[in-house]
């Protein structure tokens, strides 16, 4: 053999080794190709039937049964202001005085008259005891018994009147001293030292007020529409703003007329809690009954728009898949959604992952 047929025949050998070569290794990605999908594990919770309550949400307002707005009852100079707003006082204490010099000096001059009307009536008490006597002996006439005796009655009515102006211009001046009415929180007060107040002004002025805040109650308006569901004894769950339990209480009053303004029922219900105040606002959640419901928690659910979804683990071809499931939302209860369509207890609601799944994914069960 010629070199250069050697050569020819060699390159021809080596063309035909790497071709071989070549399709080897294109096989290997086919066979690649052909192993099934990895699952993705995750944790699953098995949906229980729990009771769920059917509420409706309205608003309330707290009030107490004790509340009063304290006004001037006399004429005169605000003197003092003893308090702030918010204080706490007891009954009796007092708030504010307006200046009493003027009637002080009324009571002092009522009590120096009475104490000269008790005089004169002391002394026609004792000349009637000694006219009697005397008339008694036979020493004067019933001319001068008479005398005395109608002269003790004049001063009696007239010492008796006196004592009457004194207690009345006395009561009078208590009216110089705002005190509380009862035991409460004051309000805000809107007028300062130096103010002239006075019972004949227009619009009288408001000195304060006074609530009591361990007697409330909560007002809340019903819509006419739910008006033979409503009874005493309803139950409703007093909530701040954020969701979070105030109060657990229930009604306790109905009105049997409907508000013609808000066109609503007026219940109430009574409150305890010493975190509320009086005209405070507060969301009412009224508990109209209880049902069975499916309840899944919270972290489960996907809500896209107004539509939201749940993961079901099925099984399918013998592995398990994330089927996706539609359903139709409740009132959470604690940290679960109640599921009013959608769901079946016993199936198995994934929990976790949910943001890497898409229907039909092969899953691997981690536990629930």
């Amino acid at each position: 053999m010629t070199q250069s047929k050697w050569l020819r025949t060699f390159s021809a050998g080596g063309l035909t080794l790497a071709v071989l070569v070549a399709t080897g290794c294109q096989k290997k990605p086919a066979a690649a190709a052909g192993a099934g999908p990895q699952g993705l594990p995750v944790q699953t919770v098995t949906v229980a039937m729990a009771p769920v309550a059917q509420t409706s949400e309205y608003v309330a307002t707290i009030k107490s049964r004790r509340s009063t707005t304290l006004m001037p009852q006399v004429s005169g100079l605000l003197t003092s202001i003893r308090v702030h707003s918010g204080d706490h006082v007891k009954t009796g204490q007092v708030l504010m005085t307006i200046d009493p010099r003027q009637q002080q000096a009324t009571v002092d001059s009522e009590r120096a008259t009475e104490r000269q009307k008790k005089a004169l009536f002391d002394y026609d008490t004792i000349e009637l005891d000694r006219q009697q006597k005397l008339f008694d002996a036979g020493v004067s006439s019933r001319d001068t018994l008479q005398q005395a005796q109608q002269a003790f009655e004049n001063a009696k009515a007239d010492y008796n009147s006196a004592v009457e102006a004194r207690k009345s211009q006395e009561q009078l001046l208590d009216y110089f001293t705002i005190r509380a009415p009862f035991d409460g929180v004051v309000g805000d007060i809107p007028v300062h030292v130096g103010d002239y107040v006075s019972p004949s002004l227009s619009p009288s002025p408001v000195l304060t007020t006074v609530d009591e805040n361990n007697d409330l109650e909560a007002y809340v308006y019903i819509p006419t529409e739910r008006a033979t569901e409503v009874h005493t004894g309803l139950g409703i769950d007093l909530t701040d703003n954020n969701g979070k339990l105030l109060e657990k209480t229930a009604v306790d009053f109905v009105s049997p007329e409907v508000d013609s303004t808000l066109q609503g029922i007026l219940v109430k219900a009574p409150v305890k809690s010493e975190t509320l105040r009086n005209a405070q606002i507060v969301k009412a959640k009224v508990i109209w009954s209880t049902k069975t419901m499916a309840v899944v928690p919270v972290l489960a659910v996907i809500r896209q728009g107004e539509q939201s979804f749940v993961y079901v683990m099925q099984k399918q071809n013998g592995m398990a898949v994330a089927h996706r499931t539609p359903v139709v939302l409740g009132d959470t209860v604690d940290n679960n959604y109640a599921i009013l369509s959608g769901l079946s207890a016993g199936d198995r609601v994934i929990v976790t992952g949910i943001q890497f799944l898409v229907d039909g994914m092969p899953v691997i069960p981690m536990g629930g």
